[in-house]
């Protein structure tokens, strides 16, 4: 269902581009604009997760890391991938107290995934599963391909909206007049940006189902999102709010407001998502919660959000392990 909803809307975004691109420039300006739109995305594209990994000044990891929870957290992420026959994508942590995640990279074998440090503190085992699982599955499902898409067409009726702004030509023979010309400059690019939300919306949905698939624990992943939004919405966000523009990437938006199933979303309400997942669980025979596997007996330093920050959701035991003072020089992750 929604691969036929996004199928839906993006038909419904390429008609809209025809259908502005032949009122505003004809046939020629459709063109221009459609080839503009293009090579700035598709430059977009193959470089996202170079540009994303830096923006988040993000740190690959593996195994041999000191942190028994990141070793815990790359060891799970690999399992998956290998489950789910996908190729293994690049690990990464972000020094960011905010718990939170997502995924980049123009195709599967291209990929990377990152976690922040808060999300590794926040969340027990079971749960980080959850949210790297969601974030395997929309590397599965190519997601970035197909809002890269979205992004083109978008831009595209931006751009032509612009090109009706500076190179309006005779205005009377549109319908309208110069009236109808300014409203379409208007609520064209908006159109495009509605349409945008509503297909990235639709992602998430289907990224939690193949993710809790994945996982093989939706309410483990229902958990996660309910922690991780009590956070979000109730402390800011510093670099996501530097970088607006790639809070649609985050499991849950990192910006500090209130998230809800409107049309000016770019993510699902969490309790909707929390509630299909229980479903899922519940026809997988999964309700009720388990026990989160435990992380290796290590010392892991204390980290920056503490423990209490967000109340257990679960009455799964935690995971947690004895913590040691944090060296303020180096952070808490080595």
């Amino acid at each position: 269902m929604n691969h036929l909803k996004t199928f839906i809307l993006l038909a419904a975004m390429t008609a809209l581009f025809m259908g502005i691109g032949l009122m505003f420039g004809g046939v020629n300006g459709m063109a221009i604009a459609f080839v503009v739109a293009v090579g700035m995305n598709l430059f977009s594209y193959w470089n996202a997760d170079k540009i994303v990994l830096k923006m988040y000044k993000a740190e690959v990891v593996d195994e041999s890391h000191p942190n028994a929870v990141v070793r815990a957290y790359v060891a799970d992420v690999k399992q998956m991938a290998t489950d789910a026959g996908m190729p293994l994508p690049k690990i990464t942590i972000i020094p960011n107290n905010q718990p939170n995640a997502f995924a980049t990279g123009r195709n599967p074998e291209n990929a990377a995934v990152a976690a922040t440090t808060g999300l590794l503190d926040m969340l027990n085992r079971a749960e980080i599963r959850g949210v790297m699982a969601h974030e395997l599955a929309h590397v599965k499902n190519r997601d970035t391909l197909t809002m890269t898409i979205t992004a083109t067409i978008a831009g595209a009726i931006s751009m032509l909206a612009n090109f009706a702004m500076f190179f309006g030509g005779n205005d009377r023979e549109r319908p309208g007049g110069m009236i109808g010309t300014i409203a379409l400059m208007i609520l064209a690019p908006m159109a495009a940006g509605l349409v945008q939300m509503a297909i990235s919306r639709s992602r998430e949905y289907e990224a939690d189902r193949v993710g809790a698939e994945i996982a093989n624990d939706p309410d483990a992943l229902a958990s996660a999102l309910q922690k991780i939004e009590a956070y979000a919405r109730g402390n800011m966000n510093p670099q996501a709010e530097r970088n607006p523009a790639t809070a649609h990437m985050f499991i849950i938006n990192p910006l500090n407001g209130k998230g809800a199933d409107n049309l000016f979303s770019t993510h699902p309400a969490t309790h909707n998502r929390v509630r299909a997942l229980l479903e899922l669980g519940a026809k997988m025979g999964m309700g009720g919660g388990r026990a989160a596997p435990a992380f290796a007996a290590a010392p892991v330093p204390q980290t920056a959000v503490p423990q209490t920050a967000v109340p257990q959701t679960d009455n799964s035991p935690s995971t947690s392990v004895p913590t040691t003072p944090q060296d303020a020089t180096k952070g808490p992750w080595g």
